[in-house]
C-alpha cells in the first residue's frame, strides 16, 4: 500500500480567498446545507437561560464586537469556558485580520502565562470563573489592565468584576457608531498562508507548541465533513446529520476538536448548538432532555459514564440519534454497552479531533453504519491522502501497523518559533503524527491509544519531575484506561537520600510517591497529572545516545496493569 486517499471523491471547491467569519457568516457555499424556515431555527442557545442565539444577531453582535476592537490589537488570547460568545469573538476578531490564541480554561498561572507570552498575546478574554488567574497571568505576561475585557457573566460569576469591559459592552458600542474598521478580503490563496489561530498542542515532545493554523485550514476541513455528510443515501429519519438537529456543546472550544467540529462544523450544517461552560454529567442529561439534542460529539469518558451512571435511567434520552466519539479511542466493549444503553443511536468515532496539526478531521464515522466498525476510528474523509509508516521507514500495506502521515487541505503549517519540531512534524506537506495505526481495505483507520483527549507530552512532565529532590531519574509513559484513553504514568528512580530513607522506614515509599505526585498536581492541568502512578524502578532503560527507551516502559506498564500490581493508580470517579 503506497497510498490510501479517502473516499467519496475530491470534496468541493475550497475557497482559498475567505477569512473563517467571512465563510461562516457571509457566503452561501454549494455545500452548505439549508436551514429549515430560512435560518429560523437558533445557531446556539444558552444553556441556562434557554436564551435563543440566531443568524441575524450573530452576526450583529460580530460587527458590533469587530467595530469597537478595531484598532486595538492583532493577536487576542481567549481564556474561559465555553460561551455563546466565545465564537462571536472568534470571528470579530478573524473581521480584524488578527489571530486567536484559545487557552484551556483549567491552566494554573504558569501555564497560561506561558502560552501569552510566546504567542506575545495583546488582548485577554477571560471569563469571570476565570479571572483571578487570568489576571494573575496577565501581570505575569506584563499585559495592561486595559488589555483585558470580560465575556458577560451569567451565574456563579467573581463576587468583584472590577471595571473590566464586558463582550456585550464592546458590542453595544460598537454598533452605537459608525462603521470604522476596514475588512479587507484576502487575496486569492492567500487564505492558505494567514494565520487564524495559534494553537497549543503538546504534540509528543517537550512544552506545548504554537501550531499555526491558517484561515483554510478550519474552512477546508468544515468542507470536507460537510461533503461527507451530504453524500448521506439513508431515509431523512435515519440520517446521522440532518440540517435543524440540535447538538451538545460542552466539548471545551478552545480545544481543536470543539473548535472546528462543534463551534464551526456542527453551526455551518444548519445545526443548533446547546452552549454548555461547565461539565456536569447530571445537569447534561438534564440538557438533552429539555433541549431535545439529536447530537452527541462526546470523548469516551462521556461514553463511560452514559453506559454506567445510574442518572441515566431518571432522564428522556429519547431525542438521541446520533453519538461520536473523539479524541481518544473507544473500545469495542464501550461501544456494545452504550448500544445496550442507547439501542436506537448512529454510533461512530473519528480521528484527528486531537490533532491540532491535522486541523481536526482524518476521519469521520461511517455514513452508511448505524454501529460504526467495532474499534474503528472512522473512515478516511475525502481529500485525505494517508500512508502507514514501518520504523525502517518502508510503507505498510493494508492491516500492517505504522505511524500514520497525512496530508490533505486543512494541514497546519508549522509550529511557531520551533523550526526543529516543524521539521519533524511537517515534511513537505506531509504531517508525521506520531500514532501507531493501521488501515484497512475499507479506508477504516484502527488507532494502536492521550488522556481524555489532550496529548500530553512526557518530556513536559520529566522535565518538572527532576526538579524534586526525591527524583534521581524517570520517564512517563501512558497506560491505557477505559475512562480517559490513556493515564500519565511515572517510572521513577528514587534519589540516593530517598532510599536512605525509604530502607529505614517501610512507609517512607508510600510518602514519597504521594509527593511526587503533589509536585505535578500543584502546578500542571489536570490531565497532566500522574493519575497512573508513581512506580519506581532501577533504571531509565535507554539506547547508546542516551534516549529514553520509552516503548519499553510502556510495554512494561501494560503488563503489570494485566497482572494488576499498578497500585498507585487513581481510581476513575464517575
Amino acid at each position: 500500500m503506497a497510498e490510501i486517499h479517502g473516499p467519496g471523491g475530491p470534496p468541493p471547491h475550497i475557497p482559498d480567498d475567505l477569512t473563517v467569519a467571512q465563510f461562516m457568516l457571509d457566503v452561501d457555499h454549494e455545500s452548505r446545507p439549508v436551514r429549515p424556515e430560512a435560518q429560523a431555527n437558533p445557531w446556539m442557545i444558552e444553556d441556562a437561560t434557554g436564551r435563543a442565539i440566531r443568524f441575524a444577531e450573530v452576526r450583529e453582535r460580530t460587527h458590533g464586537m469587530a467595530n469597537a476592537l478595531y484598532s486595538r490589537w492583532k493577536l487576542v488570547c481567549i481564556y474561559s469556558p465555553n460561551h455563546v460568545d466565545y465564537a462571536i469573538a472568534v470571528w470579530a476578531v478573524h473581521r480584524l485580520g488578527a489571530i486567536i490564541t484559545a487557552a484551556n480554561p483549567a491552566y494554573l498561572v504558569g501555564e497560561l502565562e506561558y502560552q501569552m507570552s510566546i504567542t506575545k498575546a495583546k488582548l485577554l478574554i477571560i471569563h469571570p470563573w476565570s479571572l483571578a488567574v487570568g489576571l494573575e497571568a496577565a501581570r505575569a505576561a506584563g499585559l495592561p489592565a486595559d488589555r483585558i475585557v470580560l465575556f458577560d457573566a451569567l451565574y456563579d460569576a467573581a463576587p468583584t468584576l472590577g471595571s473590566y469591559p464586558t463582550i456585550s459592552q464592546l458590542v453595544a458600542e460598537g454598533l452605537a457608531k459608525p462603521t470604522c474598521f476596514y475588512e479587507r478580503r484576502l487575496r486569492p490563496g492567500e487564505g492558505k498562508t494567514k494565520l487564524a489561530f495559534l494553537s497549543f498542542s503538546s504534540g509528543t515532545t517537550g512544552k506545548p507548541k504554537a501550531v499555526c493554523i491558517p484561515h483554510y485550514g478550519p474552512i477546508a476541513n468544515v468542507v470536507q465533513m460537510t461533503h461527507l455528510a451530504n453524500l448521506q443515501t439513508l431515509p431523512w429519519d435515519e440520517r446521522k446529520w440532518r440540517p435543524g438537529d440540535v447538538c451538545l456543546g460542552v466539548l471545551p472550544f478552545f480545544h481543536i476538536y470543539g473548535l472546528v467540529v462543534i463551534m464551526h462544523f456542527q453551526m455551518f450544517c444548519g445545526t443548533t448548538l446547546v452552549v454548555i461552560p461547565k461539565f456536569n454529567f447530571v445537569d447534561i442529561l438534564k440538557s438533552i432532555e429539555r433541549y431535545h439534542i439529536n447530537q452527541l460529539p462526546v470523548v469516551p469518558p462521556m461514553v463511560v459514564l452514559l453506559c454506567k451512571h445510574p442518572a441515566v435511567k431518571q432522564h428522556d434520552l429519547s431525542s438521541v440519534r446520533a453519538v461520536m466519539s473523539g479524541a481518544a479511542p473507544l473500545s469495542a466493549e464501550l461501544i456494545h454497552q452504550l448500544s445496550q444503553v442507547l439501542p436506537k443511536i448512529h454510533i461512530g468515532q473519528g480521528y484527528g479531533t486531537r490533532m491540532t496539526e491535522t486541523c481536526t478531521t482524518v476521519s469521520f464515522p461511517q455514513i452508511e453504519q448505524r454501529i460504526c466498525t467495532p474499534g474503528s476510528a472512522g473512515r478516511l474523509v475525502p481529500g485525505i491522502v494517508a500512508r502507514v509508516v514501518k520504523p525502517d521507514g518502508s510503507l505498510a500495506g493494508l492491516n500492517e501497523p505504522g505511524q500514520l502521515v497525512v496530508k490533505g487541505p486543512a494541514m497546519a503549517l508549522r509550529y511557531m518559533n520551533n523550526d526543529d519540531a516543524t521539521r519533524e512534524t511537517f515534511v513537505d506537506g506531509w504531517v508525521y503524527t506520531g500514532d501507531e495505526v493501521t488501515i484497512n481495505e475499507s479506508a477504516e483507520l484502527f488507532e494502536l491509544l492521550k488522556v481524555r483527549g489532550f496529548q500530553v507530552a512526557p518530556a513536559e512532565l520529566e522535565g518538572h519531575l527532576l526538579d524534586h529532590p526525591d527524583v534521581s531519574d524517570v520517564c512517563v509513559v501512558g497506560v491505557p484506561d477505559d475512562y480517559s484513553g490513556e493515564l500519565p504514568l511515572a517510572f521513577v528512580v528514587p534519589s540516593a537520600p530517598a532510599l536512605e530513607r525509604m530502607k529505614k522506614d517501610s512507609a517512607e515509599a508510600g510518602r514519597v510517591k504521594a509527593s511526587i505526585k503533589k509536585h505535578v498536581t500543584d502546578v500542571k492541568v489536570h490531565y497532566k497529572r500522574l493519575a497512573g502512578g508513581v512506580e519506581f524502578i532501577d533504571v531509565i532503560p535507554k539506547n547508546p545516545s542516551g534516549k529514553l527507551l520509552r516503548r519499553v516502559l510502556r510495554d512494561r506498564a501494560k503488563e503489570m496493569k494485566a497482572q494488576g500490581l499498578l497500585t498507585d493508580a487513581d481510581k476513575a470517579k464517575l
